[in-house]
C-alpha cells in the first residue's frame, strides 16, 4: 500500500483545481484588542481564553484567537466592551501581566509593539509642600512617562 501511495500524483489539470485566485481580505479590527502575556513561560492558550472571557463578559460575546508567540486577538462587537476592558484594571493571567492594545486603522496585529503598560504610582511620606502636580510630573517622567495626576486627594 505504501508503494501505491508513493506513486500517487496529480496531473496538471487536477493541480489547477486546487489553486484559488488570490484575493485581498480586508480585516476589520474596528473593535479589536491585541494582547500578549508578559512571560517567558509557556502560556496555555485555552485556559487564557476561558479565563478572560469569564472576566470580561462582553455584551455581544467574544471569540479570542491565538496569534502564536503568546499573542492573542480579541475582536469585540461593541466599543463599550473594548473601553470596559481597557479602562478596567491591569489584567493578569497566572500572575503574568497582560499587555493590551486597541488596534487602530491600518495596524497589523502581529506587528504591534506590546511591551509598554500604564501604572498608577503612589508616593508615600512626601512633605506637604511637595504634593503638587509639578512634583507628580517629575516623578512620572523619572519612572517613565507622566500621564495623569489625581488631584482628588
Amino acid at each position: 500500500m505504501e508503494e501505491e501511495l508513493a506513486n500517487l500524483n496529480l496531473i496538471n489539470e487536477e493541480e489547477d483545481a486546487f489553486h484559488e485566485e488570490a484575493t485581498v481580505v480586508d480585516q476589520n479590527y474596528q473593535f479589536s484588542l491585541v494582547g500578549r502575556c508578559l512571560t517567558n513561560s509557556v502560556v496555555y492558550f485555552p485556559s487564557l481564553r476561558n479565563t478572560m472571557a469569564d472576566l470580561w463578559h462582553p455584551i455581544g460575546g467574544i471569540c479570542i484567537l491565538d496569534l502564536r508567540e503568546k499573542r492573542f486577538l480579541c475582536p469585540f462587537f461593541h466599543d463599550v466592551d473594548v473601553q470596559g476592558v481597557l479602562s478596567g484594571t491591569l489584567w493578569f493571567f497566572n500572575n503574568h501581566l497582560l499587555i493590551l492594545h486597541k488596534i487602530q486603522m491600518g495596524e497589523e496585529p502581529l506587528l504591534v509593539s506590546l511591551y509598554l503598560s500604564e501604572f498608577w504610582v503612589q508616593i508615600h511620606d512626601l512633605a506637604l509642600g511637595l504634593m503638587t502636580e509639578t512634583m507628580a510630573k517629575q516623578f512620572g517622567d523619572f519612572l517613565g512617562q507622566f500621564l495623569e495626576y489625581d488631584t482628588s486627594f
